[in-house]
């Protein structure tokens, strides 16, 4: 990781310095959504896709709904299930414009203000005691993944300890790394019996959002909470930063593209043009 001195914020204001600041020093930030209705309309929509597909009423208090789904999905039935509310989820046009909304103001001044996204939004339904559904610890950028990436994992309902996630932070990410070599024939549960004092379990409550480098180490753990984890997740990166396996047109798709930009990209010399 980068010592935070070495790469000054310039003429950043000095809130976003403060962000700047939480977000190198801990590899995440939590907060609050920037448009709590639209978080509810989006929950709602979920919240609909998924009793239509048991094809029972709409709940009427869809946080309860989501939190109790275990009530009536088994894990034998858990990804057709996730299957039908996701692709119901994407047909909506406006959807992931909603999601993005909901994070702009900390990508704007974590990311920047021309953005990539990724071009399908991530569901996560996790069953209280169900194994299916695990994501043993990884970095994503292990896998080819851009280190310029920046995931928006967003929470259905509460979600903390086990219904959570945990990460390592950069201090640490970076102390294992440099003596990675003695990992090389471990497998994942060995890596994380190794990091599992120093990984933070983070409390995401309804109504924030997390945004998390992919560069550290992540994952979850059986939910041993007594109600179903609900969450999305998808990832952004600054459009000009390097790309690695997921491409631009393929896995992401220009969101805000300055006028500057599209001026610049679309200039073309003239034929016999000579200084």
């Amino acid at each position: 990781m980068l010592a935070l001195d070495r790469y000054p914020t310039g003429f950043l204001p000095d809130e976003e310095t403060a962000l700047h600041r939480r977000f190198l020093a801990d590899g995440h930030v939590i907060i609050p959504v920037a448009d709590p209705d639209r978080l509810d309309r989006l929950r709602a929509a979920i919240a609909g896709l998924a009793a239509h597909h048991l094809d029972i009423a709409m709940p009427e208090a869809p946080g309860d709904f989501l939190d109790a789904i275990h009530t009536r999905v088994g894990p034998a039935a858990l990804n057709g299930f996730k299957l039908a509310v996701i692709e119901g989820l994407q047909a909506d046009a406006g959807v992931r414009r909603d999601y993005f909304e909901l994070a702009r103001p900390a990508l704007e001044v974590l990311v920047g203000n021309e953005l990539a996204m990724q071009r399908r939004l991530n569901l996560s339904v996790q069953l209280p005691g169900d194994d299916s559904a695990l994501l043993p610890v990884h970095a994503d950028v292990w896998n080819g993944d851009s280190p310029f990436e920046v995931v928006v994992w967003l929470p259905l309902v509460d979600c903390h300890g086990s219904k959570s996630m945990f990460l390592l932070p950069p201090a640490a990410q970076a102390r294992h790394e440099a003596d990675f070599q003695r990992y090389s024939e471990a497998g994942t549960d060995e890596l994380f019996a190794a990091i599992r004092d120093e990984v933070v379990w983070l409390d995401v409550p309804y109504g924030t959002a997390l945004l998390f480098s992919q560069n550290l180490m992540h994952g979850n753990i059986v939910n041993g909470e007594a109600e179903t984890r609900w969450s999305l997740n998808c990832r952004f990166k600054s459009l000009f930063s390097p790309y690695a396996s997921n491409r631009l047109g393929e896995f992401f798709e220009p969101i805000t593209i300055r006028a500057a930009s599209r001026l610049g990209m679309a200039h073309r010399m003239p034929e016999d043009f000579d200084e």
